[in-house]
């Protein structure tokens, strides 16, 4: 369970929700004063055949009372006003009335149903909504089901963890006015789990589009994990000081930016530390309206996506100077660090403006260098908006307008890679989603939990795995040590493979299938037929959600069918052929519009010695690679960011995409 010792703490609000980072605010008012933690509102579900953890804030050390279908509770406030308590098991029902009482305080919630409760987290593709999946006029038109509940959850990220929630928010009935916006793949996953399992469906929606595993693990986790030190150190100072951490943070950015290779950080030679150096090799001169750079007419700027840096003089007097003062630099897309003479200032993402207030210091008089580095990772990016947001404004109320000083710009290398990313921001910082969209839910009692995200994270593969076991363990740590983790394995996406390639989104996959597989209470939902190759967000969750209720069935409560497709057990040599067994086969193997299994490889052990094999099913449960085999060590299956498979089983289930060793 989450410990809390602060009734209420800091919250997002407002504009700088829609740009996923924080600030401090009184929660107060977004939660009200109540007496139950505002998880527990008219119309949710609890879970049945278990204690109901109930907790809440009375007045320190106060008597609380529950009442609750015809029994009654009792427990006491710490000296913090924090209580908890556990309400006595019941079977599937409903309705009932929950009340809480301490002294003259009262609240009663009602309309409450006993069932099974899910947890559906992860990054768009959980988010994504019913009114964008296929046939959404009438699924939406068809849902009114009273006995599927939802919450979702604010996207909310912070620096510390969070008694409630960031606004408001209530659990619904299933209508068609309250479907449309809610979690497509979770929704779909309890309607089809309930046409077997025909209990209440209780669904809490804790997702947030682009967002990284690493911003939902706590700070505890991400510790054992290692190499977060430093990041979550600098976030613990931004709860506090935010100018402070800013430097720490840009000190931290340099030092990483300082490492690369010459050749990483520009495509000329140029000095270094562009933060701070006047130099002006390699710079050149930006447009006067800024915006888009892929719409200036610069040839090796019109496709590109990467790091961009910008960089303006400002001449200031004395008396400027000392004020106290705000930069303003508008929109930057995506993602800023901004240095203020060598002094890092800032970073946000998203389409929030960026006003950085500067800590004395920071400017002086004469010359001072105003620094962007911008981050753009997909389609337009810099710069952007009118020439009016970016000023320097001072507190006597003049200001001086930073685009008349003329910008330069200087392209980075795609071989620098991505930037560490301020550890406030909440898609991709460091526990902040945990912190907002996690720990409010306390120990809420959950039959499962319902996890679809990765896509963020390809980049960084190789360390997803160890990521999404310290997530389960988190899970477990906080909602029951044997709760049940359904992944969705991340569906194919991108252009269709014509030779054998290393890929990101594969290794990532296989992470998640080697992550369940060690785990008896765990489990994939393949869906590597889904996907669509020029859109990230494909729209058939129907067909996610009836893979993963099949996965619950089958791991949550015992069903004997396979709780996905086909999954390997193992590659053998037999002459100069390679034989794949599978397990969990239904039925037997086959193939679609062809005699032979596409996307077979065989490698060795270095990177690119992979190459295409004929493959063909036998005895219904083995594929045999038809080769030469004497150098090879691996078998790889539908091993590209979006490749083409046809090998199913009578279910019409995939086989999972994999890499074995040959024995």
């Amino acid at each position: 369970m989450v410990k809390f010792t602060l009734p209420r703490i800091t919250h997002l609000r407002g504009a700088l929700l829609l740009a996923l980072s924080f600030v401090a605010a009184d929660a107060t008012a977004a939660e009200g004063d109540t007496l139950l933690a505002p998880v527990f509102t008219d119309h949710a579900v609890l879970q049945r055949e278990q204690p109901i953890p109930v907790w809440g804030h009375a007045q320190a050390n106060a008597s609380v009372q529950l009442d609750f279908a015809g029994k009654s509770v009792k427990t006491k406030a710490d000296k913090n006003g924090d209580w908890h308590a556990q309400l006595p098991a019941r079977k599937a029902g409903g309705p009932y009335t929950l009340s809480a009482s301490s002294g003259t305080a009262k609240q009663t919630i009602s309309d409450l149903l006993i069932g099974d409760v899910w947890l559906c987290s992860g990054q768009s593709n959980m988010e994504l909504q019913v009114k964008r999946t296929l046939n959404s006029r009438g699924e939406i038109l068809a849902a009114d089901n009273d006995r599927i509940r939802m919450l979702r959850v604010p996207q909310v990220g912070t620096p510390a963890p969070q008694y409630g929630f960031g606004e408001k928010t209530e659990w619904q009935k299933t209508t068609p006015d309250t479907v449309p916006e809610f979690s497509a793949a979770c929704y779909y996953f309890a309607r089809e789990l309930q046409k077997t399992v025909d209990v209440p469906m209780g669904l809490v929606n804790s997702s947030l589009g682009g967002s990284r595993i690493e911003a939902w693990l706590s700070e505890a986790q991400l510790r054992k994990l290692g190499g977060n030190d430093d990041a979550l150190d600098v976030l613990a100072r931004y709860a506090q000081d935010p100018q402070a951490a800013n430097a720490q943070w840009g000190a931290l950015w340099a030092k990483w930016w300082n490492a690369l290779p010459d050749a990483a950080k520009a495509d000329t030679p140029v000095d270094d530390a562009p933060w701070q150096s006047t130099s002006t090799t390699g710079w050149h001169d930006a447009p006067k309206a800024l915006g888009n750079y892929q719409a200036w007419g610069v040839a090796d700027l019109a496709k590109f996506t990467g790091m961009l840096w910008y960089r303006t003089h400002l001449t200031l007097t004395a008396a400027q100077a000392a004020q106290n003062t705000t930069l303003s630099i508008g929109n930057a897309d995506e993602i800023d660090q901004t240095f203020v003479n060598g002094r890092g200032v800032g970073s946000l993402y998203g389409g929030v403006p960026r006003d950085y207030p500067l800590p004395a210091g920071s400017l002086h008089a004469g010359d001072n260098l105003i620094a962007v580095n911008v981050l753009n990772t997909y389609l337009e990016g810099g710069l952007m908006g009118a020439a009016s947001t970016r000023t320097l404004k001072f507190a006597d109320g003049s200001s001086i307008a930073l685009d008349d000083g003329g910008w330069q710009y200087r392209k980075v290398p795609a071989s620098a890679g991505t930037p560490p990313l301020a550890p406030w921001l909440s898609a991709s910082g460091k526990a902040t989603l945990y912190n907002g969209m996690i720990a409010p839910l306390g120990d809420y009692a959950f039959r499962g939990a319902l996890w679809y995200q990765g896509e963020s994270n390809t980049g960084e593969a190789a360390a997803y795995r160890a990521q999404l076991e310290a997530l389960r363990n988190e899970l477990r740590n906080n909602f029951g040590a044997q709760l049940p983790l359904l992944i969705v394995q991340l569906p194919n996406f991108g252009a269709m493979p014509t030779h054998p390639t290393e890929s990101g989104t594969a290794e990532l996959r296989e992470a998640q299938r080697l992550a369940a597989q060690e785990d008896a209470r765990s489990a994939v939902a393949v869906t590597i037929d889904l996907g669509e190759h020029s859109d990230v967000h494909p729209a058939n969750k129907q067909e996610v959600g009836r893979r993963l209720a099949r996965a619950a069935k089958h791991v949550v409560y015992g069903d004997a069918a396979p709780m996905s497709g086909p999954l390997p057990a193992g590659a053998k040599r037999e002459g100069d052929d390679v034989v794949v067994s599978f397990n969990d086969v239904t039925g037997k193997l086959q193939t679609f519009s062809a005699d032979y299994a596409l996307g077979f490889e065989l490698c060795g052990d270095a990177k690119g010695s992979c190459h295409y094999v004929q493959a063909q099913v036998r005895n219904g449960n083995q594929v045999v690679l038809h080769t030469p085999a004497s150098n090879a060590t691996r078998v790889r299956y539908a091993w590209a960011d979006s490749p083409i498979v046809n090998l199913f089983d009578d279910a019409g289930l995939p086989v999972v995409p994999f890499q074995l060793d040959i024995k």
